[in-house]
This record gives structure tokens, C-alpha cells and sequence, in this order.
């Protein structure tokens, strides 16, 4: 499944990246907490999150995640933005709540989640 689809699938919007939405996504975690998400160590991840602050795009670029979509109708500051694309990471958003967005994409076949702990 690719980022595009993703967000296509959970009627979303991007905030930025769009233009690398093609980018192949394997596995997805859902988290609010960013030590959950520290804790989730795959490869070619989406990250769902309800978390709208700068260490999620910190956290996101540490485990080389390449993707975030925000659930719930959470939208990103302006600075997160830039922060973001200074990063390389793709945002998006949904208004669907993260169980929603999280069953949508498993029965879509993005099958690969859960945690990993170290």
C-alpha cells in the first residue's frame, strides 16, 4: 500500500509531501504516546497519531519513519509543517478516529502492526 492510498482510503488530506505519496508503506502504528511508537521498530512505517506537537516529527525522523497521518481532525502547526519538510516526512490527516483509521487500513491488507518491544 502506498502513502496516497492510505490517506485516500481514511478520507484524508495531506498537509505536505504530497508529491512522495507514492512511497510504499508495509506496516502502520497506531500511538498517542511517542514512547509506544519508540517501542514499534519496523520498516517502511505509517505512524497514526493524535499527537499534534514537534516531538512527533522528532520521533518520527529518530525511527526513520517516512509518513504521519493525524487522526481525529488534529491538524499540524505551521512550524510542524516546516519541520516536517525539512525531514522528508510525508503528513496527512483524517477526521476518522484512530480505531476507525487503524481497521480501515488492516482490512484494506496492511496487515503488519503491532509492537515490537526492545
Amino acid at each position: 500500500m502506498t502513502v496516497k492510498e492510505a490517506v485516500s482510503l481514511l478520507e484524508g488530506h495531506f498537509f505536505c509531501g504530497e508529491e512522495n505519496a507514492d512511497l510504499e508503506i508495509l506496516s502502520a502504528c497506531g500511538a498517542d504516546l511517542m514512547s509506544d511508537v519508540m517501542a514499534f521498530v519496523k520498516d517502511r512505517v505509517l505512524l497514526l497519531t493524535g499527537l499534534v506537537n514537534p516531538q512527533t516529527i522528532r520521533t518520527a525522523e529518530l525511527l526513520d519513519i517516512r509518513a504521519i497521518i493525524f487522526v481525529r481532525g488534529k491538524n499540524p502547526s505551521p512550524d510542524m509543517i516546516d519541520l516536517a519538510k525539512e525531514s522528508d516526512i510525508i503528513l496527512g490527516g483524517t477526521k476518522l478516529p484512530m480505531y476507525l483509521s487503524c481497521g480501515k487500513l488492516y482490512e484494506a491488507g496492511l496487515k503488519q502492526g503491532g509492537t515490537r518491544h526492545i
